[in-house]
């Protein structure tokens, strides 16, 4: 379970302040995928990086009863200047798993041949994102993050591979996905919440959220 309770977070842009949330309470329970609608520049990413503990609330309180990824495409705790092979051994040591087996699951699915053992600080958006990945799919978690605004592979033959493997994940966990089109929700989501001027408007179906989203658009 995923709880957030009046929680606020916002920025100065130097002009003005820039709400994100505005007491904001809510829950997600396992098995219940929630996608979260919103417009590009509104703060998906923030809300996305909250969930995970990557950024603190201004307010309020966040509560995490089960292992949440690190939102898709995210870098933290990668070293650019290291291998990803010596980036997937750490990462295994940190969530006390075996560095053998994750490095061999990330090698394998990334697929990149002799860049696997050259620093990911060389890499091309594509591949990084392919690694990054891989880093997830081969750590177990109960909610998977996804953010929309994440680099995304376009290599077909990984898009298939990791795919099947997401889809097998979410037999048994959860999806938190953000983005500013109602289609991506679709492919993971029952119900969906819509962010408007730093509220968030929960619904118990797609449906309901688009339909306020479509009229505030």
């Amino acid at each position: 379970m995923i709880e957030f309770e009046n929680v606020s977070k916002s920025y100065w842009t130097g002009k003005k302040r820039k709400v994100i949330l505005d007491r904001a309470s809510f829950r997600v329970e396992l098995g219940n995928s929630l996608g979260i609608l919103a417009p590009n520049g509104t703060g998906k990413t923030t809300i996305i990086n909250m969930i995970a503990g990557l950024e603190k609330p201004d307010e309020g309180r966040i509560t995490r009863s089960c292992r949440v990824s690190f939102p898709l495409g995210f870098m933290g705790g990668v070293v650019p200047r290291h291998t990803a092979r010596e980036n997937a051994r750490f990462i295994a040591r940190l969530y006390g798993l075996d560095p053998d087996y994750i490095e061999a699951f990330s090698r394998w699915l990334t697929d990149i041949d002799e860049y696997y053992d050259m620093p990911v600080g060389t890499y091309s958006t594509g591949m990084r994102s392919r690694f990054m990945l891989s880093l997830m799919l081969a750590l177990e978690f109960d909610f998977y993050l996804i953010d929309e605004g994440m680099p995304a592979s376009t290599d077909v033959e990984f898009n298939r591979k990791a795919g099947s493997i997401l889809r097998e994940r979410l037999t048994n966990a959860t999806v938190i996905v953000v983005s500013h089109n109602p289609g991506t929700l679709e492919k993971f989501c029952r119900s969906a919440a819509v962010l408007r001027d730093g509220r968030l408007h929960m619904f118990d179906t797609l449906e309901e959220a688009k339909q306020l989203y479509d009229y505030s658009a």
